[in-house]
């Protein structure tokens, strides 16, 4: 058995950092061996009465470590 895939999310207080956090995990894909195939952030308003209580970014960055069938196992 073999790890293809993850997706991580994150929360981010201001937009710099949510792309910021993006660009770390680009920056180490090579040396940590994956690649980033998706990535997104979105600002969510938490609202009370109509008034904004809180804000934040949500972080989504999807990883592909290796393919379905690029197995190195016995049976190549």
């Amino acid at each position: 058995m073999k790890y293809l895939k993850a997706t991580d999310e994150f929360r981010a207080d201001t937009e710099e950092e949510a792309k910021a956090m993006i660009n770390k995990y680009r920056e180490e894909a090579n040396e940590k061996g994956y690649e980033v195939t998706s990535v997104s952030y979105v600002k969510k308003e938490k609202k009370a009465k109509g008034e904004i209580v809180d804000e934040g970014f949500l972080v989504k960055i999807s990883k592909t470590y290796d393919t379905f069938w690029d197995w190195g196992g016995v049976n190549e």
